[in-house]
This record gives C-alpha cells, sequence and structure tokens, in this order.
C-alpha cells in the first residue's frame, strides 16, 4: 500500500480509469455480438447499422487508448469482410 499522497490518489484514478476501460470493452464486445447476429440472421440492414455502431466505437476506444489503432484496424476490416461477404 502507498504511503505517499501522491502514489495514494494515483491508485484511486488507476481504478477508476480501469473500471471505464472495462465498461467500454464490454460495450464493445455487445456491439460485436449483435452484429454478428444480424449476420447469422441476414439481415442486411440491420448487419449494415450494426457495422456502423461498432466502427464508431472502435474508433472512439482507440482514441481513448483502450485499443491499440492498430488492433481497431484489424477489427474494422475483419468486420467489413463479413459485412461483404453476405452479399
Amino acid at each position: 500500500m502507498p504511503n505517499i499522497k501522491s502514489a495514494k490518489k494515483r491508485v484511486l484514478v488507476i481504478e477508476t480509469k480501469t473500471l471505464q476501460n472495462k465498461m467500454t470493452k464490454s460495450a464493445i464486445k455487445t456491439a460485436l455480438k449483435k452484429f454478428d447476429a444480424a449476420v447469422e440472421a441476414g439481415d442486411k440492414a440491420l448487419a449494415t447499422s450494426e457495422f456502423t455502431y461498432c466502427v464508431k466505437k472502435l474508433d472512439q476506444a482507440a482514441a481513448k487508448g483502450v485499443y491499440h489503432k492498430n488492433t481497431v484496424s484489424r477489427k474494422k476490416s475483419q468486420l467489413a469482410t463479413k459485412l461483404a461477404a453476405m452479399a
């Protein structure tokens, strides 16, 4: 346990940031599952709207530093490939 005041504050800040990161990752996983479900159902319109939502959330996560930009780019590419395979 830290004894210095600034170190104690850092512990609290890290806990807060960790929770925010977990919330962001959870929201992205949920969005990805909804997209996959739309693709499996064959609903092109729903899949397209879910795709745009997923891309938006992934870009926001990359901007916040939750995911690395290359990871986000790879995930977006995989989503686009799935969407294109529906046609």
